[in-house]
């Protein structure tokens, strides 16, 4: 696997453990800010590449009357400001060709949605941007298939490419992660991201919402990254039971730094690397 860079950061082939997160849409500007800067200090204190992600439009929420963020050009304007502001990168999904070039011109990577991913003008416009194109495995997809996917991207000549795993359909409203499904997509030569919370979801098992189970973050994420992925997508927000969207599988904000910590040192194992801030922080150290 040859490693990919997201804005300096390098992502996969034993590089550290990547975190990308944030909530699942963008609620508000202050609060968006607010939960970026948090997130990024935590990431800095155990020395962990991080990903600022959120949605400027939810295109695939199971009711109409759903919240579905400020939209294209307030969104594109807040997610600017939170990359002012804390100085990361930015992760935004598309869910219109005509929307690739200007996400590209705030977002570091462009992602394209599960139910999307065999969208071909839509990752031929993501790619043809030369950002980064994270490719979200549909939920009907065996791993074998994103292969397709990524020479959609290839095709055009940008070889920045993240593969990321969020479950497959099980029944009705359920989804479940095959753990195999992990180095499979890691076999077909690029990063690999596991997306820990919507793999939670129960979509559309509430009353015209996703419903979750976020207590088992802990236990998925670890199995992921102890399978061996390159990143860890997640869901973030100081009050999961107040988000505007996904509140059921969300991670709450307090909660993120434990997880890393323990993530971090499964990751090292998985790979044979060192990461001394999470070791030290685990030592009851500080870290540097």
């Amino acid at each position: 696997m040859k490693p990919i860079q997201v804005a300096g950061l390098t992502v996969g082939a034993g590089s550290p453990l990547l975190l990308i997160a944030g909530p699942c849409v963008i609620e508000g500007e202050g609060q968006t800010i607010e939960l970026a800067l948090a997130i990024r200090d935590i990431a800095r204190r155990l020395e962990i590449p991080f990903v600022f992600k959120a949605s400027y439009d939810k295109a695939n929420r199971t009711s109409g009357r759903s919240f579905r963020g400020p939209g294209l050009t307030e969104g594109l304007r807040i997610l600017g400001r939170v990359k002012d502001a804390a100085t990361v990168p930015i992760l935004t999904d598309i869910h219109e060709p005509s929307h690739a070039a200007a996400a590209a011109e705030v977002a570091d990577v462009l992602q394209i949605p599960a139910f999307l991913s065999r969208q071909t003008d839509l990752i031929d416009a993501a790619a043809r941007t030369g950002r980064v194109v994270n490719l979200k495995k549909g939920q009907f997809l065996a791993p074998a298939d994103m292969r397709y996917a990524i020479e959609k991207v290839t095709s055009t000549g940008n070889p920045r490419v993240i593969v990321t795993e969020r479950g497959f359909s099980f029944g009705y409203n359920n989804l479940v992660v095959d753990m195999r499904a992990l180095p499979m997509l890691r076999s077909l030569g690029y990063p690999v991201v596991y997306d820990v919370t919507h793999s939670l979801q129960l979509p559309g098992g509430g009353e015209g919402v996703t419903a979750g189970q976020a207590e088992f973050i802990q236990p998925m994420a670890s199995a992921g990254v102890a399978a061996g992925v390159d990143g860890v997508f997640l869901e973030v927000h100081e009050r999961p039971a107040a988000a505007k969207s996904d509140a059921q599988n969300a991670l709450a904000l307090d909660l993120l730094e434990p997880l890393l910590r323990r993530l971090v040192q499964i990751h090292e194992i998985a790979h044979g690397v060192t990461h001394s801030a999470a070791a030290s922080v685990e030592a009851g150290q500080p870290a540097r």
